[in-house]
């Protein structure tokens, strides 16, 4: 009898775990649907970092081939995106 008491209790609890934890799950999954918009040019920390949309056409004075938002680790963009999150604009894309 008290066998069946427990296995109530840990359904009950794991119920419980996934009722609790759903509404994270469904804010996290709105969070990664909601698009960013694009990171202005006339952004003034933009313009500072010198941030252009293509690397290729930067003429900062620190930039090295090859180095692009893609391959920073402060993005957070998924390979193959055009555009993406980074922890220096976070309300933009990149």
């Amino acid at each position: 009898m008290s066998e069946n008491h427990d296995d109530g209790r840990r359904r009950f609890l794991g119920y419980a775990a996934l009722v609790a934890l759903a509404p994270l799950a469904a804010n996290q999954a709105v969070a990664q649907t909601k698009a960013l918009p694009k990171l202005p040019l006339d952004n003034a920390q933009a313009k500072s970092l010198g941030y252009v949309e293509k690397a290729a056409t930067s003429k900062h004075a620190t930039f090295k081939p090859g180095r692009e938002c893609s391959n920073c680790m402060l993005y957070k963009g998924t390979a193959g995106q055009a555009y993406g999150p980074c922890q220096l604009f976070p309300k933009n894309s990149v």
